[in-house]
């Protein structure tokens, strides 16, 4: 069976710290359990690529940005509430239950 991608999802951070390795795992958790490897996961470190934060206007890290399905949204913070990311990305209109 053919896993089809149903969110295109890009995360980012300011360097590899312990905060951004728990954000990393709090999102991780929650996409397994609600898109059970049906999505894509880009971490972009804006340290490294100062360039990407200017053109997405990323004012502060953690944010996670939901590209796919339309419309974009975003997230700011450690991601570690659950409901309020599924909320924030509407992960439940997206499931394909």
């Amino acid at each position: 069976m053919d896993t089809e991608i149903v969110m295109m999802l890009r995360l980012y951070v300011s360097g590899r710290t312990q905060r951004t390795e728990q954000a990393i795992r709090n999102l991780q958790k929650t996409c397994e359990e609600q898109l059970q490897g049906r999505y894509s996961l880009e971490v972009m470190d804006v340290l490294e690529k100062p360039e990407l934060a200017e053109e997405e206007h990323i004012l502060a890290t953690p944010t996670l940005i939901r590209y796919s399905p339309p419309p974009v949204r975003r997230i700011v913070g450690d991601l570690s509430n659950a409901k309020k990311v599924l909320e924030g990305l509407d992960m439940m209109s997206v499931r394909g239950d």
